[in-house]
């Protein structure tokens, strides 16, 4: 069974300023992460990955009655 994930993926000022609301499906934490470590345009250059699984950990999660494909639904990305 999958999950919508609705993820804040802020990073902390002045760490840096990227940051935004992320909507995607997995199975468990473990594939969000895989998902959003593969997007290029969330950390170009992987500066904030550490950051990533407390966020994924917090994330709201909404189990899915039918199943679906894995992967972003929706970003809005600072």
């Amino acid at each position: 069974m999958k999950n919508l994930y609705i993820l804040d993926y802020w990073v902390s000022f002045p760490s840096s300023e990227y940051g935004g609301l992320v909507t995607l499906i997995a199975e468990n934490d473990q594939e969000a992460f895989d998902i959003l470590a593969a997007e290029d345009q969330l950390d170009p250059d992987n500066a904030h990955i550490d950051k990533l699984m407390p966020n994924i950990i917090n994330a709201t999660k909404l189990k899915l009655a039918d199943e679906y494909e894995s992967g972003i639904i929706d970003a809005f990305i600072t």
